[in-house]
């Protein structure tokens, strides 16, 4: 045998089982539960077995392989060999506890992992602990456990989220609080060498993944020239589902007129632990119960108004969602909508006995509907709306409360809920608007700091009419697809080809300087950059891939420009149904780290590019299925997508590891074996075969090779919404 021989085999059959493995240890996870899945696969004996014999078979494989000629790529292998080892040492020789401090008292004594009392070279101690909140909420912005240390000296320091302390080889990490705020509780590790292996692990191959495209005779660098020379562009059709929606003419209920409504939310009100303006809970509240930002002709105000003024007409309007069977057949309904009066009859609450007796599988749809009920009905007590800010005469901090709060005496009479609902049933549109006024003036003289200044609260009114992000997906779909049809049947050539992609060009720009502008003014709003949930990744991933489309003037790889509106298309879909759910809100206490935006951006585009590739297979199959001689199409898609993969899988793997540094500052360990955390592994695994065509023959072979990068692309959907909705995990999020 050549190059390797036996090694060879080895090496990738092992990784295969590896992987295998990972899969299932993610599922019997699920089952059983993480301490299971982590005693009995990730870290048992056998596993780790696994691990060192495939390092050492790789080792072996890469020296007989000559890679020393290409010094980069031996250095990127090597670098994961020492992240390895780095990872033994810690399993080995580290220790990790959790010690408990009530303010004023001292131990040299934690608890291990292995909940046996251990102690430290010193006694420590709690000065003191304090919960920062945002201003005029009750939403925790970060906790801070004063500690002394006594040893031969008084040491002080400060413990707080993304703050760690060190003394002598002993990390210590904010874990936890007591509720009366005078104890905290921390986490504790002790690894003087594994981090440090593994650290220089992740230096190592950082360096190596850059002098990898600069290194002159990698594969990368071949395939790149080849692409230059002879480009060709592919086609692609995709099949699209439109749906229409009809307006009943039924008996529309009463509301305020658009305007007034509008000049009604114009006020602050605390919603989602942030002070924001009314317009926004009034977008939140009617896309939780209807599903949509609007209803029928009804702005979201409007909606707000008609619930908050007109009870007795909206509680018959049928515009509450239902989307389970199960709680449709209960309310007795037909249609997916349901009417505020649906949920009771002469017996009473109709989902009062489903609430108690329902299994875990068919609760949570119980549950949600029984949400949307009790939601409306905090809005038409005024409950939902705390527009009322008052000092604590004991803390000295701004609150905010609702009509309902108990505080009525301290509400003016002409600002009090009746007063205002009679006006409106009046018709007296001029006493709304004074009143409205006097609500400004009120929140201004009472909420100090609290109230974000004035630029904010246009900031986020301007986000709030602007940002709609599914009319801009089925505009991008469109486009996408039309430039296939034009590609496969070949209408568009020579200048016309030209002027169709200078026109995509221009209005790629636009799309560009659009989202740009929702992703800025979400930033400013929040106060942090917009990259913590599902919504705002979607977004940022139709942004990366847009520009790339639109900084495709001049590039050959000519396929850029459709695959890029196709993949900005469907990411703006999927971000659309995140507009659903309130979404901007503060950010935990231990996501408020620098190392979290890089971390989302370099892995939202890698997933970007990995969509490339994924369509790139697509186009390579119609392709084959539609033209009898495109052997030389399907060649260049694949040479284009293994472009694109070297990126892809290098961006994932550094995410995956700036993430293990943000956790190892914040939680005192890299790697959890989170669900999330083992997709994106198992991700990188899978798609670094790819990059192995020089040892895989069979991934030399085109179309084998296409269909490789559409089944991976499943890894990418499971790591990014398998886990958010089946797995679960501490990194999911919808």
């Amino acid at each position: 045998m050549k190059k390797g021989g036996i090694f060879k085999y080895i090496s990738f059959a092992l990784f295969a089982i590896i992987t295998a493995a990972l899969v299932t240890a993610t599922i019997v996870e699920k089952l059983h539960g993480t301490a299971y899945s982590i005693e009995n696969i990730y870290v048992a004996e056998w596993m780790i077995a696994l691990w060192t014999a495939g390092c050492s078979s790789a080792i072996i494989y890469i020296l007989q392989r000559k890679l020393h000629k290409r010094p980069a790529t031996l250095c990127i292998h090597l670098a994961f060999a020492v992240i390895l080892i780095g990872a033994l040492v810690t399993h080995t020789t580290g220790k990790r506890g959790q010690i408990h401090l009530r303010e004023g008292e001292y131990t040299n004594e934690y608890v291990s992992s292995e909940n046996t009392e251990e102690k430290f070279p010193f006694s420590i101690s709690l000065d003191s602990f304090t919960v920062k909140r945002h201003a005029g909420t009750t939403a925790p912005m970060d906790f801070i456990s004063s500690i002394v240390i006594y040893d031969n000296e008084r040491i002080e320091g400060s413990v707080s989220m993304n703050n760690i302390f060190k003394h002598r080889g002993y990390r210590f990490y904010q874990a936890g609080y007591d509720n009366d705020e005078k104890g905290t509780s921390l986490s504790i590790t002790y690894d003087p060498w594994g981090v440090g292996i593994t650290y220089a692990g992740y230096v190592l191959l950082l360096f190596s993944m850059l002098l990898f495209f600069v290194q002159r005779n990698s594969r990368f660098r071949n395939t790149l020239h080849k692409v230059t020379k002879h480009a060709r562009e592919s086609a692609m059709v995709l099949i699209m589902l439109v749906a229409a929606t009809t307006a009943s003419a039924e008996e529309k209920p009463r509301t305020l007129p658009a305007d007034i409504a509008e000049i009604f939310c114009d006020v602050h009100v605390q919603h989602n632990n942030r002070i924001c303006p009314l317009q926004t809970l009034a977008i939140d509240f009617t896309a939780k119960i209807y599903g949509k930002r609007s209803y029928k002709e009804y702005t979201a105000e409007q909606v707000l108004c008609g619930w908050l003024f007109f009870y007795d007409e909206w509680e018959h309007e049928p515009m509450i969602e239902i989307k389970s069977s199960e709680v449709r057949k209960v309310l007795d309904i037909e249609g997916n909508y349901a009417s505020l009066a649906d949920f009771t009859d002469s017996l009473g609450y109709k989902l009062e006995q489903a609430l108690h007796e329902k299994s875990n599988s068919e609760l949570n749809d119980f549950v949600a509907a029984n949400e949307k009920f009790n939601v409306i009905n905090m809005l038409a007590s005024g409950a939902l709306l705390k527009i009322f800010p008052r000092k604590n005469p004991i803390t000295e901090e701004i609150v905010w409360n609702s009509y309902a709060d108990g505080f009525n005496d301290d509400i003016p009479r002409h600002l009090n809920l009746n007063f205002i609902a009679i006006m409106a049933t009046a018709g007296n549109h001029e006493s709304i608007k004074a009143v409205t006024e006097n609500i400004k003036c009120m929140q201004t003289k009472r909420g100090g700091e609290s109230i974000p200044s004035a630029t904010a609260f246009n900031a986020e009114k301007l986000y709030n009419d602007t940002n709609s992000s599914k009319p801009l997906a089925i505009v991008c779909l469109v486009v996408g697809t039309l430039l296939f049809i034009l590609s496969c049947s070949g209408l568009a050539n020579g200048k016309a080809e030209s002027i169709v992609k200078k026109i995509m060009r221009i209005v790629a720009w636009v799309i560009v300087v659009y989202i740009s502008m929702l992703i800025i003014l979400r930033w400013y709003v929040g106060g942090h950059m917009p990259l913590s949930n599902g919504h705002e990744t979607m977004m940022f991933m139709a942004w990366c891939s847009m520009l790339l489309t639109a900084l495709s003037a001049g590039c050959r790889i000519r396929m850029v420009q459709p695959f890029g509106y196709m993949v900005s298309g469907l990411a703006l879909l999927v971000a659309s149904l995140g507009e659903i759910t309130p979404q901007i809100t503060p950010l935990m206490p231990v996501l408020q780290s620098p190392l979290l935006c890089i971390h989302v951006v370099v892995i939202m585009i890698s997933y970007t590019l990995f969509a490339f590739t994924m369509l790139g297979g697509i186009a390579a199959f119609i392709t084959k299925a539609v033209r009898k001689n495109a052997e030389r199409e399907i060649i260049e898609l694949q040479r284009t997508s293994l472009l694109m993969l070297y990126p892809a899988v290098f961006l994932l793997t550094a995410g995956i590891f700036i993430g293990a540094v943000w956790a190892n500052i914040s939680w005192g360990r890299y790697w959890g074996w989170d669900p999330k955390e083992v997709w994106a592994l198992i991700t990188m695994l899978v798609y670094s075969v790819t990059l192995h065509t020089g040892s895989i023959k069979l991934l030399q072979r085109p179309m084998l090779f296409h269909a490789y990068c559409i089944i991976a692309f499943l890894t990418v959907i499971i790591t990014y919404f398998g886990v958010n909705f089946i797995l679960g995990g501490m990194h999911s999020y919808a």
